[in-house]
C-alpha cells in the first residue's frame, strides 16, 4: 500500500465513523479530527489484535469473530480518542454497520481503488 493509498484509506475510515456517530445510538457524533484520530487507533488497535492472535482473530477479518473483536477494538478506542464515547450496544450497532458497509465495498475493490491491488504475476497462455 502506498502511502497515498494509506492516507485515502483513513479518510474513508472517518468519514464511515462520522456517518455511523449520526446513525447508531450510544456512539456519540464525531468531529472529523476526532474520527480520524479514532480511525487510526482502530488501526492500530486492529494490528495489534492480528499480531497477537492472527488473522482469524482480525476485526478486519469475516464471521462472529471477526465482528466480536471489532466490537472490542471499537470500544477500547474510546479510552485513547478524546471526545469519542461509546456505549457497548453502541460498539455493537457500530460494529455491524461498519460490517454492512464492508459488505457493499469489496476488499479487492477496496485494494485497487486505495493503490494497494495485487497484480498477479501468472500470465495466461
Amino acid at each position: 500500500m502506498t502511502i497515498l493509498g494509506a492516507i485515502v484509506r483513513f479518510i474513508v475510515s472517518a468519514l464511515v465513523l462520522m456517518v455511523v456517530g449520526l446513525l447508531v445510538p450510544g456512539f456519540d457524533r464525531l468531529s472529523f479530527t476526532s474520527a480520524l484520530l479514532a480511525a487510526v487507533v482502530i488501526a492500530v488497535i486492529g494490528w495489534v489484535v492480528e499480531a497477537l492472535f492472527g488473522g482469524k482473530m482480525s476485526p478486519y477479518g469475516r464471521g462472529i469473530v471477526g465482528f466480536l473483536v471489532g466490537v472490542a477494538v471499537i470500544y477500547a478506542a474510546q479510552w485513547f480518542v478524546p471526545g469519542m464515547h461509546v456505549t457497548l450496544l453502541g460498539a455493537i450497532l457500530a460494529s455491524l454497520v461498519i460490517g454492512l458497509i464492508d459488505l457493499f465495498i469489496p476488499g479487492s475493490l477496496k485494494g485497487s481503488m486505495m493503490g494497494g491491488g495485487r497484480r498477479s504475476e501468472r500470465r495466461d497462455d
